[in-house]
């Protein structure tokens, strides 16, 4: 099932999330609709809390990026293969001189601008089948992990942004939380109440 992706604005997604136990309820439904809803968005990372969900939960699939032709073909078949799943994960180290990347989200739409991150993190976390994960990933997975990672803490890409650059996309934001803004996929705006 598609579900709506929560636009920028509504409190979930400034919420720190919470753990969840292995029993957690219709747990695999809910990672095959952020799935299904992720793909029809064409996104590369949903986070729960941009279903509505404040709890430490997130999928990746990084294999568009593996199209790149700038990469190197070892990151290539890094990418093509990164397929994840990620409950309560805990990013343990990052390290690295920072490097920026121009990010987006699906929460909030028409909205790219550069971030700076460390390219090297190490991540525990559990997997679909509540197993323990530890993994060394660097360079854009890294990053896509890092930046799902955020959501999961209550931190959105545009919060890394100096005032300046957040001043200049002021309006655009305000737009979004008010559902002015055109999509090819299901949303949730927070000041709107009725959206067909």
């Amino acid at each position: 099932m598609i579900l709506p992706i929560v636009a920028y604005g509504d409190p979930v997604l400034k919420r720190k999330a919470k753990e969840i136990q292995k029993d957690y309820p219709k747990l695999d439904t809910l990672i095959e609709n952020m799935w299904e809803s992720m793909y029809n968005a064409h996104g590369v990372g949903l986070a729960a809390p941009q279903v509505g969900l404040s709890i430490r939960l997130f999928v990746i699939d990084a294999s568009p990026f593996a199209e790149d032709d700038d990469l190197i073909e070892n990151e290539e078949t890094d990418l093509k293969d990164f397929k994840r799943v990620f409950i309560n994960p805990v990013i343990i180290e990052e390290n690295g001189d920072e490097w920026d990347f121009n990010e987006g989200c699906l929460s909030i739409p028409d909205v790219r601008e550069d971030v700076f991150r460390q390219p090297n993190i190490k991540i525990e976390y559990y997997n679909q089948n509540f197993e323990k994960q530890t993994e060394e990933l660097s360079g854009l997975a890294a990053r896509v992990v890092q930046h799902e990672y955020d959501h999961i803490e209550g931190i959105l890409f545009t919060d890394k942004l100096s005032s300046l650059k957040r001043k200049l996309i002021k309006g655009k934001l305000n737009n979004i939380t008010k559902g002015k803004v055109k999509v090819d996929y299901r949303m949730r705006f927070p000041q709107l109440k009725k959206r067909k």
